[in-house]
């Protein structure tokens, strides 16, 4: 097995994803598109949940002790959202956005249209990149224990990339950049590195992916516009804090 070819076979399947989504698009009333996002929402509120409670993983619990698996996550989100925002990660997404709307697009890159490709391509980034599949699928597969975590994510984000393209367009399709960035860059780190997350780690990383997806999902219900982006370094500080948590049980 080829690495990095799950991650060619999620690329290919967000873009195809969003081809159909953006020509079934503009053949859908507003109130239709808004209706599919929604949706989109709730559905990534139960996937959130449900790596969420790996804050309750009997191997983290016995790794860190009871009382502290809720701190590791709670000081993962702090410490990386002052650093995200330090870093104005959710800036630099949103300009990253602007600029493959603006090379993209032959007519006018500002107004509604940027705004709309800006939207649909940093949260199509965040809800592509920050669930458990992605760093679970990208490793396994640079440790060449295949890609089988990464073709079902490549099913489950092409139907994603449908629904999202019907709302946002083609501000969807470049997020494969996102993914071949990130999940690429994953899957060296599983070839140069071997095992690099013990499961007690592992687990506090999907936690705290969960929780990412939450703000994912209050974006796209409209209740809060959640900068996600910032909190994006929480998934490199939760192992840390587990190893210094294990060290002071």
């Amino acid at each position: 097995m080829v690495p990095g070819l799950g991650t060619a076979v999620n690329a290919l399947a967000v873009l195809l994803g969003t081809l159909v989504g953006t020509l079934l698009g503009h053949r859908l009333p507003e109130r239709t598109r808004d209706a599919v996002t929604d949706g989109l929402g709730l559905v990534t509120l139960l996937i959130a949940a449900g790596s969420a409670v790996a804050v309750g993983d009997d191997v983290l619990e016995a790794y860190v002790g009871s009382s502290a698996p809720t701190l590791v996550v709670l000081g993962s989100v702090l410490l990386g959202g002052i650093a995200g925002s330090l870093l104005h990660l959710e800036r630099r997404v949103e300009d990253l956005g602007g600029a493959l709307q603006a090379r993209l697009s032959r007519g006018d890159a500002g107004g509604p249209e940027r705004q709309r490709f800006v939207e649909g391509f940093v949260v199509a980034s965040l809800v592509f990149c920050t669930g458990p599949l992605t760093i679970l699928g990208s490793l396994e597969d640079g440790l060449g224990r295949g890609a089988e975590q990464l073709y079902l994510k490549s099913a489950l984000d092409g139907f994603a990339a449908i629904a999202f393209a019907a709302s946002f367009g083609w501000g969807v399709g470049a997020s494969v950049v996102t993914i071949l960035v990130v999940q690429g860059g994953l899957t060296l780190v599983g070839v140069g590195l071997g095992d690099v997350l013990p499961e007690a780690h592992l687990a506090a990383v999907t936690a705290v992916g969960g929780l990412l997806l939450v703000g994912v999902a209050l974006r796209l219900l409209r209740i809060r516009e959640v900068p996600v982006a910032d909190l994006l370094p929480a998934l490199l500080v939760a192992p840390v804090l587990v190893e210094l948590a294990a060290a002071l049980a």
